[in-house]
């Protein structure tokens, strides 16, 4: 099988290092911005209006368009569509650094970030959907990791770990598969027990089947914009075999 070709551009450019400075110090006055003037002058959200775009943006567009990973690795490891293999690693990472935006977007969103682990921990609620979302966005995020963490593995020249993960990436990728299906879907359902906070031309008892149709296509759609974006700056390739 066709590997993927080596990186040979460059990472730390001039304007790779200025745009990661913008973006720190972006960030660091975010952060101070919302432990002085709280959640409000961070999101733009009030008690009127508790998530309109923010949340329609990070956590309904941003979980979908991270969906990739599992697509690919479902696709190449459960249902032997090998010619894709190269593309796992990409869609992986794609999909770890999109979780985890998401849950980094949520601590914001969140107001008491400290709390993340109460749900889980102190005092779970099962029968709230947002509460089966978090799990399985939680859990999806640490498999995630385990099925990127051969790439480190590998750089450490850690051998036997390495087989032992590389043993697991079935499990790891069925785990995944189980897990985004319900996340994804559910994402669908919290707008079936909201049916006057939809248009009549959006609202449907499907809308769980919608979601997911839509996060494949969108993960989908991620890794190609993500690979072309990626031979564009750094000139690789990956070459699928026929």
């Amino acid at each position: 099988m066709s590997q993927p070709a080596t990186a040979t551009g460059k990472l730390l450019t001039p304007f790779n290092l200025i745009t990661a400075a913008i973006l720190a110090v972006g960030g660091v006055i975010t952060v101070l911005r919302f432990f002085v003037s709280g959640l409000a002058g961070t999101t733009n959200l009030t008690d009127t209006y508790p998530w309109g775009l923010w949340i329609g943006f990070d956590v309904m567009s941003g979980v979908a368009l991270a969906a990739g990973g599992f697509v690919i690795s479902s696709a190449v490891y459960l249902f032997g569509m090998k010619e894709y293999k190269p593309l796992v690693r990409p869609a992986i990472l794609t999909g770890f650094l999109g979780y985890s935006l998401v849950v980094v977007g949520l601590l914001y969103d969140l107001g008491r970030w400290y709390r993340l682990p109460y749900p889980f921990v102190v005092k779970p609620g099962p029968t709230s959907m947002l509460f089966e979302v978090g799990l399985c966005v939680a859990l999806y995020l640490t498999t995630l990791a385990i099925e990127f963490s051969p790439a480190a593995l590998e750089w450490l020249g850690w051998k036997r770990l390495r087989q032992l993960v590389g043993s697991l990436t079935i499990a790891l990728t069925i785990l995944g598969l189980i897990l985004s299906t319900m996340h994804q879907s559910s994402l669908g359902a919290l707008f079936l027990i909201t049916p006057t906070k939809l248009h009549p031309l959006w609202y449907s008892s499907h809308l769980p089947v919608h979601f997911f149709i839509s996060a494949v296509a969108g993960g989908l759609g991620m890794i190609i914009i993500e690979s072309a974006l990626s031979h564009r700056v750094f000139h690789d390739q990956v070459e699928i075999s026929g």
